[in-house]
């Protein structure tokens, strides 16, 4: 018999962690290859993570909705192949793991039990606590900023496997300490000190009860859901690591408009999809990009990635408001056919919950159409590790003055705004301002004459 570890799976280059939603499989229960063993969560897609042999669950080494960070040990099979000629060898005790290193971009000082630091998620316990005991990361931010002391983290029970705190068991104690019903753990100090907790621990940590406030006036309180959770989290690390720049210019796209006009009906009869705007917005996106590739990277300490794919996110809106990002894998290899069918494809997938997490990775440069939504301009911000995203306004009729072989004159045309921003720390404003205006010249140009 062999044992092998079935690990968190990678998800992109910007995610590093995974919540666990459900598990579909328990400990003794049978399990064939490539069948489905749970389901995760990201910032940016659900997914389900595949069996990677075929045998037996031996053990689960996480709970619902543990939040996991990629590449870390999440359960393992006991399979029939003799040990001898399995690549994952047997391990008998519990792997010892180190919490994955967040950046910091300041830290607010918490007064609480000095103990430990809560950065090691494994601990050396005393008294009735668990010798090399593991916490997750989201039971860590709950602890953290409800001020639970690691002192009282050793000496909780934990109702998860091998006696594991479950955020279920932390959420219950600190309701308990706060409704006075428990009293302070044995062996822990009434003596206060100062630890310092990463700002971004407190401010994102997802799942945790904020303490309790007082609203005055006629207020209703929403909580957020584990999506809104996990993009706002993604959110504020991009604004703590990007310095946004934001530049804006407008186009006549009065000849795009006019030729989509006239070929929707026998497009949609010919290929069986409607042509919207954002296929062609990607196309002009794609050949300005070939012009300026250093749009199309990532920063990495102090190197530049330049990628060499371009493949193009474009934010999408779901049912529930939230937004997700679909990925367009290489999309100056597809023509304007190809590009329409991709986005019609990723769009209603992402409306109807069928994206795969392949889906939402890979992306290079990403497009988000505020106009949809009637807004003439927006300030977006980067999707990480990105350095540049493109918002495109609305549409609108507007008279403007044009140049003529007889002289200036007023037309009604139709006009948009483009908006980019971008990451400071390699896209200077130079370039920033000319890959935009290249991008409304691409569209100013759209020959009405073209077939599609």
């Amino acid at each position: 018999m062999a044992i092998v570890d079935l690990v968190m799976p990678k998800l992109g280059e910007s995610i590093m962690e995974a919540t666990i939603l459900k598990w579909h499989k328990q400990p003794g229960d049978a399990v064939k290859m490539d069948e489905t063993i749970l389901d995760i969560a990201t910032d940016k897609v659900d997914s389900e993570v595949p069996s990677t042999a075929e045998g037996t669950i031996q053990e689960i080494l996480f709970n619902v909705n543990d939040v996991v960070p990629i590449g870390k040990v999440i359960a393992r099979i006991k399979t029939g192949a003799p040990e001898a000629v399995s690549h994952n060898p047997v391990v008998s005790t519990p792997v010892k793991e180190t919490a994955v290193a967040q950046p910091v971009e300041k830290a607010i000082v918490v007064e609480t039990v000095r103990q430990p630091s809560f950065n090691d998620q494994h601990v050396s316990s005393n008294g009735n606590g668990s010798s090399n005991r593991f916490y997750s990361p989201l039971v860590l931010n709950i602890a953290a900023s409800e001020g639970v002391s690691m002192s009282e983290l050793e000496h909780m029970a934990g109702s998860g496997n091998e006696g594991r705190v479950t955020k279920k068991d932390i959420l219950q104690y600190v309701s308990e300490k706060k409704s006075g019903a428990r009293s302070r753990e044995p062996g822990v100090s009434s003596q206060s000190d100062v630890m310092v907790v990463p700002m971004n621990r407190v401010e994102t940590a997802t799942g945790h009860q904020q303490p309790s406030t007082t609203y005055s006036g006629n207020v209703e309180i929403i909580e957020m859901d584990r999506m809104r959770k996990l993009i706002a989290d993604h959110m504020v690390r991009s604004k703590h690591t990007s310095p946004h720049v934001t530049s804006f210019t407008e186009a006549d796209v009065t000849n795009l408009v006019m030729w989509r006009e006239k070929v929707k009906k026998d497009f949609e009869k010919r290929e069986g999809t409607k042509i919207t705007f954002t296929p062609l917005f990607i196309e002009a996106i794609v050949r300005c990009i070939k012009k300026f590739p250093l749009v199309n990277s990532s920063v990495d300490g102090d190197k530049i990635i330049v990628k060499k794919d371009i493949n193009i996110g474009m934010a999408t809106a779901l049912q529930n408001g939230n937004l997700i990002v679909p990925v367009i894998k290489n999309a100056d290899q597809l023509n304007l056919i190809g590009l329409t069918k991709q986005v019609n494809s990723l769009a209603d997938s992402a409306r109807n919950g069928r994206l795969k997490a392949d889906d939402t990775q890979g992306g290079t440069f990403t497009m988000t159409n505020v106009g949809t939504f009637g807004s003439l301009m927006g300030t977006p911000i980067i999707n990480q590790p990105q350095v540049a995203i493109l918002a495109v306004g609305a549409i609108k009729k507007r008279p403007v003055v044009i140049e003529t072989p007889h002289g200036d004159s007023i037309a009604i045309r139709h006009m948009m705004y483009l908006s980019l921003s971008y990451d400071h720390r390699i896209v200077d404003g130079s370039l920033g301002a000319t890959f935009l205006t290249a991008i409304a010249n691409e569209l100013e140009n759209f020959s009405g004459e073209r077939e599609f």
